[in-house]
């Protein structure tokens, strides 16, 4: 499920949000933010989408669909977890304070998820449903386009400076 899952909005989110306080460059820094906080829309979207395609189904619904197990824990509560049923835990999400990895993790992240999208478009016919995999599709891959520029601009520091001689992770003495 995108809303937990190991390619869902909320790992995304944290993942930046998380990434961006080891990154030394301020404007790749503050891309991670922006992103991060998006995707914490994109967690609002998802969570709304699954509640109203939920709302009002009978307990044989739930039944004939494979959600009993699901339903029995939650109810038609929203929980974080993998379409295969597998909770969210932080092992979903990166940080490893390398820029570079972290960036190179990040596009990987937005194609996966452009992936699964692709793969909920495959499986679904309700228009409206699909406007919104369209909507949140798009989205994966303006990210995946805006973390590349913030590789370039990373990989600009690199050639530019000794970038990890002055890298607030690497030397506290550097600063911001």
């Amino acid at each position: 499920m995108k809303y937990g899952g190991p390619d869902g909005e909320m790992g995304a989110s944290m993942r930046y949000l998380s990434q961006k306080f080891a990154m030394p460059n301020d404007r790749v820094a503050g891309l991670l933010n922006d992103i991060g906080t998006e995707e914490l829309g994109h967690l609002e979207i998802v969570g709304a989408l699954v509640h109203q395609l939920t709302r009002g189904i009978d307990v044989a619904e739930v039944k004939s669909s494979g959600f009993d197990k699901y339903f029995t824990d939650h109810t038609l509560g929203i929980w974080p977890q993998a379409a295969g049923g597998v909770p969210f835990n932080a092992c979903e999400f990166q940080s490893k304070g390398d820029p570079i990895t972290d960036m190179v993790e990040d596009m990987a992240a937005e194609q996966k998820a452009r992936t699964t999208y692709d793969n909920i478009l495959r499986l679904v016919d309700d228009p409206d449903v699909r406007d919104v995999i369209k909507f949140l599709r798009t989205r994966e891959i303006v990210h995946f386009q805006r973390f590349g520029e913030g590789l370039r601009m990373i990989q600009d520091d690199l050639n530019s400076k000794n970038f990890y001689a002055c890298n607030p992770a690497f030397d506290k003495g550097c600063g911001r």
